[in-house]
């Protein structure tokens, strides 16, 4: 299990100590905010970042992970902590990099029907980290952008040769925490649960779901996105 928050680490000591206590192997990692450039400052309102998944698969990884999102704040925060190539070249070792969610530039090159742009990112991430290091990330949270770009992400990983995973993209714990999310979201957000454009969620989707769960979610796609190879799962736990 893992925890990626959004351009922050602030969990992860914490999700070391618990996931060990119950017997289950934690993996380090982190969202982060990608710009070209984390020194530029983009006008309000202008969201130029977009998300990628990072995950330490030995001490080495750790440490550039800390030294990332460390960076992000110091050197490229600007209403979110943003980290850019340059930085991701100096700390990729020791990281696994996953395509990412919707909010992904791989993804939002699929959903503007860029293939090619979706190609070259991916191809930029194998430079960067290695391609025993990149994984095509799936996911499925009945969101229609979904079922328009996994298949997309399926067909390029082939191309490509690398390897696929499914993933869940969670928010909450449990089924029915999908309604004090939505009160959380208005905390977060200064809104009221009244005001029907208010930012919010579209479907109660995004718990933690079980490893039933997740394989029927993957079923469609005619592959087990969860099942990993001795091989990767001793290249994720690392020998530190």
């Amino acid at each position: 299990v893992t925890i990626t928050d959004h351009g922050s680490m602030a969990g992860a000591v914490e999700l070391y100590r618990t996931a060990d206590k119950a017997g289950i192997r934690p993996i380090i990692g982190c969202e982060v905010y990608l710009v070209d450039d984390r020194r530029a400052k983009e006008p309000p309102g202008r969201r130029d970042w977009a998300h990628l998944t990072l995950l330490a698969k030995d001490l080495e990884g750790y440490h550039n992970l800390v030294r990332l999102v460390t960076l992000g704040y110091l050197e490229g925060y600007h209403y979110k902590p943003r980290v850019d190539l340059e930085l991701l070249a100096q700390h990729a070792k020791g990281l696994i990099a996953l395509s990412g969610c919707l909010a992904s530039r791989v993804n939002q090159a699929l959903l503007a029907d860029d293939e090619d742009a979706a190609r070259r990112e991916l191809d930029l991430m194998v430079q960067m980290f290695g391609a025993e290091n990149v994984y095509v990330e799936i996911q499925d949270a009945g969101l229609e952008e979904h079922h328009r770009v996994n298949p997309g992400l399926l067909r390029l990983a082939d191309e490509l040769g690398l390897q696929t995973v499914g993933t869940g993209d969670v928010h909450y714990l449990r089924a029915e925490d999908a309604d004090p999310h939505e009160v959380l979201l208005c905390i977060q957000t200064g809104d009221v649960l009244a005001n029907e454009k208010r930012f919010r969620f579209p479907n109660k989707e995004f718990f933690l779901k079980t490893p039933d769960e997740m394989r029927r979610a993957f079923e469609p796609y005619g592959r087990d996105l969860l099942s990993l190879s001795r091989e990767e799962i001793r290249q994720i736990r690392g020998k530190d």
